[in-house]
């Protein structure tokens, strides 16, 4: 196993210098140099030995490290080619449960044909919210997930009806899984500092998820649409939709439409989604 003083942002710097390895903005790359921060989020993951886990940004490592000392089975998903040349020809080079997939996660992730039963990551400020949301939209469900963002992502995926932060987002990581916010993460425990603090997040998969499987494609893009625009009504917000579809999703629904999206239970749109899919599945082809 490399050993490397992880903990020590000066030796970090050296590092990179060393290595002629340059921070880019445009990948968002802030790594954590906290040791207690470093293991709380392995703990949080308790990812068994044995078992598949796929680690987004590992950059240098310090997660990655922990991990490959548990004796899980990685697979490291990084887009920085300088990164992948030290974590692949010298970081882990001889440890046999480590696979490094070079290139941009957002398409790598959904190349791979297996799945894991964990996912973490630190994940990129300007992209961590798509990278979630592409995972949950693709049915890449493992049992548990745990990630380093910006704490007002956090937030959003912990918010409920009615808080500021309540958006489609909020409604769409709840599905399948239970979000909390495990622990706050201060910007000077990162090197380079970045301007916000950040959160981990930790994703308990639910027994059941809450959409009913046959609602499931027509119910994520419906919530795309009710959530549109935070100032307008439901009604107006779902205008794609003709006037009597939507009055008889209203009415089988129990709303009147003049509701704005935050303040509806999951209940609530899961009842409007699903009235409104059996009005639209009624209405006869056109000639």
């Amino acid at each position: 196993m490399w050993e490397f003083n992880y903990g020590s942002s000066t030796e970090i710097a050296a590092l990179l210098e060393r290595k002629s390895l340059a921070m880019s903005k445009k990948f968002g790359q802030n790594f954590l140099f906290s040791n207690e921060a470093r293991s709380r989020i392995v703990s949080l993951l308790g990812a068994p030995s044995g078992s598949c886990v796929w680690e987004i940004g590992p950059g240098a490592g310090s997660i990655t490290s922990l991990l490959l000392k548990s004796g899980v089975k990685l697979t490291a998903f990084e887009i920085d080619h300088g990164f992948c040349a030290l974590l692949r020809q010298e970081a882990f080079k001889d440890e046999e449960n480590f696979i490094l997939v070079e290139g941009d996660a957002l398409k790598t992730l959904f190349m791979n044909e297996s799945r894991p039963d964990y996912i973490c990551g630190n994940l990129p400020y300007n992209v961590g919210s798509v990278i979630i949301a592409r995972l949950i939209e693709n049915s890449i469900l493992p049992s548990r997930m745990v990630f380093t963002l910006q704490k007002e992502v956090v937030e959003r995926m912990c918010a409920r009806p009615s808080d500021e932060q309540y958006s489609s987002f909020s409604i769409l990581t709840q599905a399948d899984y239970e979000n909390t916010l495990a622990f706050c993460i201060s910007r000077n425990c990162f090197y380079p500092k970045p301007n916000v603090d950040s959160a981990v997040v930790l994703m308990t998969k639910r027994s059941e998820s809450l959409i009913p499987s046959e609602l499931r494609p027509f119910f994520l893009s419906f919530i795309r649409q009710v959530f549109s625009q935070r100032r307008k009504t439901v009604r107006n917000n779902l205008s794609a939709f003709s006037r009597p579809e939507l009055e008889k999703a209203f009415s089988s629904s129990g709303l009147s439409g003049n509701e704005r999206a935050e303040a509806l239970s999951f209940d609530q749109l899961i009842s409007l989604a699903s009235a409104l899919e059996k009005v639209r599945q009624k209405q006869p082809e056109p000639v």
